[in-house]
């Protein structure tokens, strides 16, 4: 990381667009009195195309106050469908909305909000294949995705297609937000691989859905998005180029530090295979996973028979609290992964290892196979597919 005095704004990203109309003047006129954004300003957000990837508990707030700004194209990428999980953070959508896509249910919160926004629905996964063009097609990209695969993807799209985007993420009570354009005037130039040049190894850092996150932190980390893309649009501002933003909801502090290009890091020149890249698709845990997996059928047969299996629950200790299954041990997947819990596992007999979907529970199988507990299985789809096979009556969460 760098220290540095400010740099200042970045020329306006979107021309102004026609003079605004009678009814656009008292819509916006909170904005319009506002000296640094004024009716150009406006203008010129009427005009923007902007791109949101994820329509989830970031793309939420970013989409609602960017509607709400007068942004006048909004694009949303997103393949998912709502789900009832989703009603505690994901504000674009109700419940009425579960299992509606989420494309066409956040296009409805934007039309009720502005039904002059022109919304471009995107309902797919964004893939290397057209991430480039597709991103050519808008001014500014806001990335609320949740894996590090897709961050890669959209930092090296958004570079090869010449766009700036603003970036956050979240974690339980933690999050962060920077600006990232590869062609930024006077030589500003950086990318997300000058902040993170390689991604962390697998199941080191949780996803929310494996880890939690606090409903009110995305609209605190969504809030400081939206804010960034309103200024790039309208030349405003000093942008969190070249600096990221920490907040911490328990400590309730906002820091900033800067950090400046990696003088190692090779030009973007193409895309690749991000999933091999962030090491999701790593050889030893597919194999173990695959080799080693009991599907909630075959495991309810194994406790019924005479000689039961050892149940291993690799989650959190919250999470046990949540559900866990009958006659399970707690031993989270870290002390395994790092060694410190084998002795926690029995040497002999049948051992089954379960978490939530079955992501961790393979990580753990993976780390205790390389230990030479060969006997360890893992149950397919967690605790979650046996709720769902098995005991409807579990909660699920």
């Amino acid at each position: 990381m760098t220290s540095g005095a400010p740099r200042g704004p970045l020329p306006p990203l979107v021309e102004p667009g026609p003079e605004l109309s009678r009814a656009e003047i008292a819509r916006y006129s909170r904005h319009l009195i506002i000296p640094d954004v004024g009716p150009t300003g406006q203008r010129r957000l009427r005009n923007a195309r902007v791109l949101v990837t994820g329509a989830g508990g970031l793309g939420s707030p970013v989409l609602l106050y960017l509607a709400a700004a007068g942004v006048g194209t909004l694009g949303i990428v997103d393949f998912d469908v709502v789900d009832e999980s989703n009603l505690q953070r994901q504000v674009i959508h109700g419940v009425a909305d579960v299992g509606r896509p989420k494309v066409v249910s956040a296009a409805e919160s934007i039309a009720a909000i502005d039904p002059d926004c022109r919304v471009e629905r995107h309902e797919t996964a964004l893939t290397a294949d057209d991430a480039v063009e597709l991103f050519g097609r808008y001014d500014l990209i806001v990335d609320g995705t949740d894996n590090f695969a897709t961050r890669y993807l959209v930092n090296d799209a958004a570079a090869l297609a010449h766009k700036p985007y603003v970036w956050g993420s979240i974690f339980r009570f933690t999050g962060q937000v920077s600006v990232f354009w590869e062609d930024a005037p006077d030589g500003r130039g950086l990318n997300y691989r000058d902040l993170y040049p390689q991604a962390p190894p697998p199941g080191l850092v949780p996803s929310c859905a494996e880890g939690g996150v606090l409903g009110v932190l995305c609209a605190s980390i969504g809030s400081v998005m939206g804010t960034e893309a309103i200024k790039l649009i309208c030349g405003i501002g000093e942008p969190l180029l070249g600096r990221l933003m920490l907040y911490d909801a328990l400590d309730m502090t906002w820091r900033t530090v800067r950090f400046a290009r990696d003088p190692g890091r090779a030009p973007i020149t193409g895309l690749i295979d991000y999933d091999e890249f962030c090491g999701v698709d790593d050889d030893a845990v597919l194999a173990a996973a695959r080799r080693s997996a009991v599907t909630p059928v075959r495991l309810k047969t194994m406790l019924d028979g005479a000689a039961p299996p050892v149940l291993i629950d690799v989650r959190e200790p919250v999470e046990w609290e949540i559900v866990h299954l009958e006659g399970a041990r707690p031993v989270p997947a870290a002390g395994l992964i790092s060694g410190a819990a084998l002795g926690d596992i029995p040497h002999d007999g049948d051992v089954i290892l379960y978490c939530k979907t079955g992501v961790r529970s393979a990580e753990a199988l993976a780390a205790l196979h390389r230990a030479g507990l060969d006997h360890v299985r893992h149950l397919h789809g967690g605790i979650a597919a046996w709720a769902r096979e098995i005991d409807p009556d579990l909660p699920l969460y």
